[in-house]
């Protein structure tokens, strides 16, 4: 079959790569000048760097397996992580159950019982019993106010907003079941994972795999809508970066565009379906990148559990991976996931800066703005969809009720939370699906 793909990040590049595998011809097309979508890079330092932070936890089998499929398993290096919590101006070891009896801004009683809801959590694999509530409903129940008020409203804050409130326990459940088989023992500290020389490895190779497979990987392409023929889809009409465009003809076509996008591109679509694309919010992830002279702390992931910080998370990835990738300096993410008429959002680079600085000298005394030799700004749309209560009942299926056309996007990736390991799955999956329905 000659099939089209929209989208050149992780789940684009799988479908066509499991496509090819079975002796399909594939165009991807893609309207960025780069590949890998939400987990592509960009130089510091003469190495490679993600431009929105990215690791793997050992229960990413899916991405796991890939990546030794196309060669790149020796890139692949298991390293612990450092993982600390800012609250009350001052960062709290908080990557093991031993931290956890030490965080002193909980009482003992307090700290034992977050402690037992979480070993709970982790045990638990029946994610459908938490769809029908909310995390701030079943935590303030399970764990009690305070800890509720101190640890997770924060966080759930920083991450959603406005949102807070609406986000499904399925989803919070899913970020603490998977983490923990990042530990060889749940008592020992997590282990992340990450491809040494950067994600961009995993997708260049991809591409290149593609190509030799008789596949075409199209940067720069920017798809104008889909094309109908007797009620089927059939064709893709592009525009690339010179101005050329035209139509090229398939059997069958994968979108892996957010849900608003592909409501635009492909506008015949029926009612009740439009209907549930058009349901979903997304928020987008807004990273500020800080290049320095030497470490800000000595933590990998810093979760900001105090709301007066502008910004979630610190993530300080050379606490993880050592700075000599990077020409021996120093890199810290900023990231929040506002929407897209936020201040924060519309601020500039430098404005942005400027609002999140004093914050640096609360988290480190110490900080000074000459250490900041240089900073980057990302801002990605649709990086986050809202999972409210009973979300499985509102996931578009990949199946659109268009002959040939297939929809496949992070909205569709549940009850785990979206990350590139369940982008190679479902990327997978549909290229699958594709191939069962055509057999």
């Amino acid at each position: 079959m000659n099939i089209g793909i929209i989208g050149a990040g992780a789940l684009g590049l799988s479908a066509a790569y499991e496509l090819g595998l079975k002796g399909h011809k594939v165009k991807v097309f893609e309207r960025s000048p780069f590949l890998g979508g939400q987990a592509s890079t960009f130089e510091v330092g003469g190495g490679r760097l993600e431009k929105g932070y990215h690791h793997l936890f050992r229960s990413d089998k899916d991405i796991i397996g890939l990546i030794q499929d196309i060669g790149l398993g020796h890139q692949l290096k298991w390293i612990e992580s450092k993982v600390g919590i800012f609250h009350g101006d001052k960062i709290w070891d908080f990557a093991s159950p031993k931290d956890l009896l030490s965080f002193k801004p909980l009482g003992l009683l307090d700290r034992v019982r977050l402690g037992l809801v979480t070993l709970y959590l982790q045990k638990s694999s029946n994610w459908k019993k938490w769809e029908g509530v909310t995390a701030r409903e079943w935590l303030e129940k399970h764990v009690g106010s305070k800890p509720y008020r101190v640890v997770w409203e924060p966080m759930l804050k920083g991450k959603f907003g406005k949102y807070y409130d609406q986000v499904c326990m399925t989803w919070l459940w899913g970020k603490i079941y998977l983490r923990v088989a990042s530990r060889e023992r749940i008592w020992d500290k997590e282990k992340l994972g990450y491809p040494i020389g950067s994600f961009d490895e995993i997708f260049e190779r991809l591409e290149s795999k593609i190509g030799d497979m008789g596949g075409q990987v199209h940067l720069n392409s920017t798809i104008n809508k889909i094309t109908l023929e007797g009620g089927r889809a059939t064709g893709l009409a592009y525009e690339d970066l010179s101005g050329t465009n035209g139509i090229n003809f398939f059997d069958a076509i994968i979108s892996t565009t957010p849900s608003y996008v592909f409501t635009k591109i492909a506008p015949f679509l029926p009612e009740p379906y439009k209907a549930k694309l058009d349901s979903v919010t997304y928020l987008s992830a807004l990273v500020l990148i800080l290049v320095l002279d030497r470490p800000l702390t000595k933590k990998y992931w810093l979760n900001i559990a105090d709301r007066s910080v502008p910004f979630v998370g610190l993530i300080e990835h050379t606490n993880f991976i050592d700075p000599s990738l990077y020409g021996g300096k120093h890199i810290v993410y900023l990231t929040n996931y506002p929407t897209t008429d936020d201040p924060l959002y519309l601020m500039s680079p430098e404005e942005l800066l400027e609002k999140y600085l004093p914050y640096l000298t609360r988290i480190n005394p110490e900080f000074s703005r000459d250490w900041v030799k240089e900073y980057h700004h990302h801002r990605v749309d649709a990086a986050q969809p809202i999972i409210g209560v009973n979300y499985s009942n509102r996931i578009p299926d990949i199946r659109t009720p268009i002959p040939n056309l297939y929809l496949a996007n992070t909205t569709q990736i549940y009850p785990e939370d979206r990350g590139t390991n369940y982008s190679v799955r479902l990327g997978r999956q549909v290229a699958r699906m594709v191939m069962g329905d055509y057999a």
